[in-house]
């Protein structure tokens, strides 16, 4: 069977279980999964593993991990019925930004082929795709790797607790790694760069006093602040692809007071190794204007940077071959969003991220999903999958 024939098979069986993917969908997104609830986070993984043994078959081998404050991780191997010594991790999170309740005045709505609901885009609809694309492969009985998945519980509030899980899988598993991350917007663009990510807290101290009785007396540390916040907009240099943003402030008691102590959290975003340094050498060179007040900085860079190497290429040029073969067309880019294929690329594995759904509104009350697209992705999914036996 010639590569084509083989495509438009795996085409025709993803179409063939659009219905059932709906309607998996659905029951996932309204199985509220907020980070910061650990019991909706237990509940929602039960969930998933549910979905998974009915949609692919129960897990060959699988460990939990509990971090102390975030959300249960599971590793679990989805094992070829074919024997085969080849593997590819597969890294999808099962938490996201909406609150608990949120359903409640959002519920999920279907209008033709567009899906809107909490978290469908960020990043439910990923997770049911690729189920979906493993039992058409098994369905078929086309040949496909092992796979160890890993489902994780945090990944919306910096991956805390499971970076250390996922950096051993990684480390330990051969082969590359699959991210089933949204795609890039309603273009539907694969990830093959990713910007490293830094979240910092700038803390100043000043001196209180009497703002009328001694305007000039003491030290504000609000004023050290605003000083702070434009040192560091300024030391962005978009062209090299960095940014740098303060998001939150808070600082003094009372108008008539010479504010004693401010804070200033920083979001910082890097597409190099050499800016994250240089980033560095800004934060360590912040001083205080006024003698009295000091400064100091806490946080550490989140994600590390994941480059456009040769070996994400090498990933994306395989789904683009898949494509061409459906008859669909894939491009690839770089987002300045971070995610768990951050970690892996850092430790030289071959990533392609974005293989989720198509659609738009991450962490935004219109975020949706094209359900026509979901059924391509699917099929694109399994087919990039047997190409990597």
């Amino acid at each position: 069977m010639t590569g084509t024939t083989v495509a438009a098979d795996l085409l025709d069986a993803a179409t063939a279980r659009r219905p059932r993917m709906v309607e998996d969908l659905v029951a996932y997104i309204e199985t509220e999964t907020p980070s910061d609830d650990l019991d909706l986070l237990r509940a929602g993984l039960d969930h998933v593993e549910r979905f998974l043994a009915t949609t692919v078959g129960p897990f060959a081998e699988r460990t939990l991990h509990e971090p102390e404050r975030h959300g249960p991780v599971v590793v679990g191997d989805l094992v070829a019925p074919s024997p085969t010594d080849s593997w590819v991790v597969v890294l999808c999170h099962y938490d996201t930004v909406w609150a608990a309740g949120t359903l409640a005045d959002w519920s999920v709505r279907i209008d033709g082929a567009k899906l809107t609901g909490p978290g469908a885009y960020d990043m439910k609809a990923g997770l049911v795709q690729f189920a979906h694309a493993l039992a058409v492969l098994d369905g078929l009985g086309v040949a496909r790797p092992n796979v160890r998945l890993v489902l994780n519980g945090d990944e919306e509030v910096g991956s805390i607790g499971s970076r250390p899980v996922i950096e051993d899988v990684v480390r330990r598993t051969p082969g590359p790694v699959l991210v089933f991350e949204a795609s890039a917007g309603p273009e539907g663009a694969l990830k093959t760069a990713r910007k490293g990510v830094g979240l910092f807290d700038v803390h100043i101290r000043g001196v209180e006093v009497h703002a009328g009785l001694h305007p000039a007396g003491g030290a504000s540390a609000v004023d050290e602040l605003a000083r702070v916040v434009l040192a560091l907009h300024g030391a962005a240099d978009l062209d090299a692809g960095t940014s740098l943003n303060v998001g939150v402030v808070t600082g003094g008691t009372r108008p008539n007071v010479r504010a004693g102590a401010a804070t200033a959290a920083l979001d910082v975003r890097v597409s190099s190794e050499a800016e994250s340094a240089r980033i560095d050498e800004v934060l360590a060179g912040l001083t205080p204007h006024a003698d009295a007040a000091s400064i100091t900085v806490t946080g550490d860079w989140n994600r590390p940077v994941m480059a456009r190497t040769d070996r994400n290429v090498g990933l994306f040029r395989i789904a683009e071959e898949v494509a061409d073969e459906l008859g669909l067309t894939v491009t690839e880019t770089s987002v300045g969003g971070a995610s768990d294929g951050n970690f892996a690329a850092a430790l030289g594995a071959a990533v392609l991220d974005g293989l989720g759904a198509v659609g738009d509104g991450a962490h935004a009350r219109h975020e949706w999903v094209d359900l026509d697209r979901m059924v391509e992705r699917t099929a694109l999914t399994a087919g990039v999958l047997r190409r990597l036996v």
